[in-house]
């Protein structure tokens, strides 16, 4: 299994898009809404400058994304972690969290929320990433809870 890394650019908004799209189709179709399906390829330019992503290439083909940004010195928040349903159970989505915690190598802390009734999303960032549930709360119609991983 070969997996790189590469920093996102403009370029790249229109794969993006698809990867969010099949990543996140499923979330969209159980809750009626979902922030990160259904994005115009302008607003995932907006997201790359607002948010720095990484494309997640499984041997040669851009199958998920990373993307984190600094919250304070040392704290940043994932804000995605998602791999086309394909490529999942390949170790694909632990392998992008080992990378974000050696490419952000001052973090003290990594935050990020998801659905908490996705069962296989707490048990991936509690099981597979070292995470610790730290709150509930409701974003939009949805309840999520507030994962933390602090050194």
């Amino acid at each position: 299994m070969e997996i790189e890394y590469r920093k996102a650019d403009i370029g790249d908004a229109e794969r993006l898009v698809e990867i969010y799209n099949a990543s996140f189709y499923s979330d969209y179709i159980k809750y009626g809404e979902c922030p990160a399906y259904g994005r115009t390829k302008e607003m995932m330019e907006q997201s790359i400058i607002d948010y720095p992503k990484f494309l997640i290439i499984y041997n040669g083909n851009a199958v998920g994304c990373i993307s984190c940004r600094k919250l304070t010195k040392g704290t940043y928040e994932v804000g995605c972690l998602c791999v086309i349903p394909e490529f999942q159970g390949r170790g694909i989505g632990t392998a992008a969290m080992n990378f974000a915690k050696s490419y952000y190598s001052d973090w003290k802390k990594f935050t990020l929320i998801t659905p908490i009734d996705k069962t296989e999303n707490v048990r991936f960032y509690t099981e597979k990433c070292g995470f610790a549930i730290h709150s509930e709360e409701m974003d939009g119609k949805v309840r999520v809870v507030r994962f933390v991983l602090e050194r």
